[in-house]
């Protein structure tokens, strides 16, 4: 890692949203759904670190105990969101509160259900940062998507904005013009595990 490469990576931090239930998946919480053996939180925050995050941030909800009893997650902090069954509004604000003081000047956003999105997209997110008010994203053939890197600077709207299931979406939408598109397409598949018929895509 270069000085400018690791500058960076302090001053990002990653924030993994795996508060999620698994409503359509059964009541499964989708941080501790199994893939390569391992729950599927622990997947997403290697991939954060791997593309370059050195401060990690995870914010749990559902059987939030149970992924800390489970999940190897040495080193990360941990958010618990109590009201995580309002909706992925809740959790990102939750998880943008925690940066607050860290020094951290952009968050990169992931969210635990997107194995098929992995540190290359990661890192060409974060490669985009340039201060406090970049705002990224990974874009799939054009149309925007995650990963998304949110600048410090924009963390208040953000939250603001986010309500139920919207997470950044408003915000983004209302800011469009500022955002820096990074195609991701060749590097990453960006499904979400949601209902039992996406559980193919685990291994």
């Amino acid at each position: 890692m270069t000085h400018t490469e690791h500058q960076v990576a302090g001053q990002v931090a990653g924030l993994l949203l795996a508060a999620g239930g698994g409503r359509r998946l059964g009541g499964r919480p989708k941080a501790l759904l199994t893939h390569r053996g391992r729950p599927l939180v622990e997947h997403a925050v290697r991939a954060l670190r791997a593309a370059g995050c050195t401060r990690v941030h995870v914010v749990l909800g559902a059987a939030a105990d149970a992924v800390l009893e489970r999940a190897r997650l040495d080193g990360c902090v941990p958010v618990v969101n109590p009201q995580w069954e309002r909706g992925m509004g809740g959790s990102l604000r939750a998880g943008l509160d925690s940066l607050a003081g860290t020094g951290a000047t952009a968050a990169l956003v992931s969210l635990v259900d997107q194995p098929g999105i992995g540190e290359e997209a990661l890192a060409r997110v974060l490669a985009g940062y340039e201060g406090e008010s970049s705002l990224v994203s990974a874009a799939y053939d054009g149309r925007r998507g995650h990963p998304v890197l949110l600048g410090a600077a924009h963390w208040a709207g953000v939250a603001e904005a986010a309500t139920g299931d919207q997470g950044a979406r408003g915000y983004l939408k209302a800011h469009e013009p500022e955002i820096r598109l990074v195609e991701c397409g060749d590097v990453a598949r960006p499904y979400d595990i949601d209902t039992v018929d996406d559980l193919v895509h685990l291994e």
